[in-house]
């Protein structure tokens, strides 16, 4: 689960991802078929409910796609074409959330073919197939919100960008990946990156990020909160997306507990 807060009174978080893809142990792509990769028993249609109604500000979202599957093997972008995989991936999504009583999905495929004759290798595909399922997704009131998880890589950034530069309008967090950053980053330079990144998705609402999986970027112990509060200061505060809540479970969700005292005290 990655937990993603925004700014505003209510909650959102993000399960594991949904994933195109067949399981067992060869898994391959499904051409948009997405199926359930979490935990099912700890995350299941009444346990959502249950966490909704509990507390009226939460809503729940899955993310699409993801870095790897099985063995650490990558997960693709892989579409036959851009009708077939819309047409399934609307279907099995409107699914999925409908059973789960999810509200929104976070886009975070970050691998894509390199290999020009491979259809969806190139940034035009994923921004139709991408924009035109959030359009339809958010038309029929099937999620309330959509968001998209990209990072700071030649080889990912292309496909985010013009998925933002075409459908901007049908995206309401960008939840940047800071994390993706050198462990060394300061509280300058995570300005800087954030002024960055804000600038690459204009307009758009750009929530700050940290890792709780000794990943990079900018930690709690060097200043992300007093970066957080600067942000704020400048009204560029949008939001929290924490990764990941496997490894954020070993610490009882300490730094989870934390954000939310922090977005407490920003209203």
């Amino acid at each position: 689960m990655s937990p993603s807060t925004p700014a505003s009174t209510s909650t959102s978080s993000s399960p594991s991802p949904s994933i195109d893809y067949t399981d067992g142990a060869h898994p391959a792509p499904t051409n948009g078929d997405f199926r359930v990769y979490w935990d099912t028993k700890n995350l299941s249609p009444s346990k959502v409910s249950a966490i909704k109604d509990k507390h009226a500000n939460v809503r729940v979202a899955m993310s699409l796609g993801g870095d790897t599957i099985g063995n650490n093997k990558p997960v693709y972008f892989h579409p036959t074409s851009v009708k077939s995989w819309v047409a399934n991936a609307i279907h099995s999504i409107t699914e999925i959330v409908t059973t789960y009583g999810l509200d929104g999905i976070d886009i975070d495929y970050e691998h894509f073919g390199s290999d020009p004759e491979h259809f969806g290798s190139d940034p035009d595909t994923f921004t139709e197939c991408i924009g035109r399922l959030i359009f339809y997704l958010k038309q029929n009131k099937i999620v309330s919100f959509t968001s998209i998880a990209p990072y700071e890589d030649d080889s990912v950034q292309p496909y985010y960008l013009a998925l933002w530069r075409k459908y901007s309008h049908l995206i309401d967090y960008a939840n940047f990946q800071f994390y993706a950053y050198p462990r060394s980053t300061n509280v300058s330079q995570f300005l800087k990156y954030f002024d960055e990144q804000s600038s690459n998705y204009k307009g758009g609402k750009v929530q700050v990020s940290f890792g709780t999986d000794g990943s990079g970027g900018l930690s709690l112990q060097n200043g992300f909160f007093d970066a957080c509060s600067e942000l704020s200061k400048q009204g560029k505060f949008h939001g929290i997306f924490i990764w990941s809540a496997d490894d954020s479970k070993k610490a009882n969700f300490k730094y989870e507990r934390q954000s939310q005292d922090f977005l407490a005290s920003q209203k």
